[in-house]
C-alpha cells in the first residue's frame, strides 16, 4: 500500500484587519467637521453641532481632540501635494505649477472649506498661512534664483493661486469661475513663471514731486 502524498498548501492568508473603532470614530469626527467648518466658519461651528453630524456624544469630541482649536488644527491637516519640480525644465514650472493646484482645488472640498474658512476668521487664515508656508515655501526655494528670496516670491505665488481659487471655487466670479482650465492656465502661468524664476526687479527710485506751479505774483 502507497503512502498517501504529502501536498504543499499555500498557508490561509490572514483576514484584513478590521479598522479600530476608535480610527472610525476620529475619521467620523475629521468628516463632521470638516463640513460644518465650511459651512459655517469657526466661530460659529461648535463642538455640539459636529458631535451631531457625527452622530456620537459630544464628550468624545472632547476626548480625541481637546477643543474646537485642537478638532480645527487636526481637521485642517492638508496636504497640497506640490509636485516635485526638479526635473521640469525651467520654462514649465509656472504651468506645471498652476495646473497641480487647479487639479487639488477642483478634487478636493478640504481645501476649498479651508479657504472660506481663512477669509472669514483669524484662526483660519493663520491655518492656511502656515501650510503654504510649510509646503510652498521649500519648493520655490528649491527653484528660484536666490533662496533667500522664497518667502517673498512664494507670497507672491500664493496671492495668485488663492486669489483664483477664491474667485473662481468660493466667489464665483464671473468669468473667472467659467473660464476653460486652459484659458485660466495661459493667463495664470507666465505671472506664476516669472514669480518663480526671474530676476529680481530692480527697486526704482521715487520719481521726483513734480514742480509747484508758481505763485502768481500780485499786480
Amino acid at each position: 500500500m502507497k503512502e498517501d502524498a504529502v501536498v504543499d498548501t499555500p498557508p490561509t492568508p490572514a483576514p484584513a484587519r478590521a479598522p479600530r473603532r476608535s480610527d472610525v470614530t476620529r475619521a467620523a469626527i475629521l468628516a463632521a467637521a470638516r463640513e460644518r467648518f465650511a459651512a459655517d466658519g469657526y466661530e460659529r461651528a461648535t463642538i455640539r453641532a459636529i458631535a451631531r453630524d457625527a452622530g456620537i456624544d459630544p464628550s468624545m469630541v472632547m476626548r480625541y481632540y481637546g477643543n474646537k482649536e485642537g478638532l480645527f488644527v487636526a481637521a485642517s491637516e492638508i496636504d497640497l501635494r506640490i509636485p516635485r519640480l526638479g526635473a521640469v525644465p525651467s520654462r514649465h514650472v509656472g504651468a506645471v505649477l498652476v495646473t497641480h493646484f487647479l487639479d487639488r482645488w477642483e478634487a478636493d472640498d478640504v481645501l476649498t472649506g479651508m479657504l472660506r474658512v481663512g477669509v472669514t476668521n483669524e484662526a483660519g487664515a493663520e491655518r492656511m498661512r502656515e501650510i503654504f508656508k510649510a509646503q510652498l515655501g521649500p519648493m520655490v526655494a528649491g527653484v528660484c534664483p536666490d533662496p533667500a528670496e522664497a518667502p517673498r516670491r512664494a507670497a507672491l505665488v500664493a496671492s495668485q493661486i488663492l486669489g483664483m481659487a477664491l474667485a473662481r471655487y468660493v466667489l464665483r466670479f464671473p468669468p473667472a469661475a467659467t473660464m476653460s482650465r486652459d484659458e485660466l492656465i495661459a493667463w495664470l502661468a507666465p505671472t506664476i513663471q516669472r514669480y518663480l524664476t526671474a530676476e529680481r526687479p530692480e527697486q526704482s527710485e521715487r520719481p521726483d514731486q513734480p514742480d509747484q506751479p508758481e505763485e502768481l505774483e500780485e499786480s
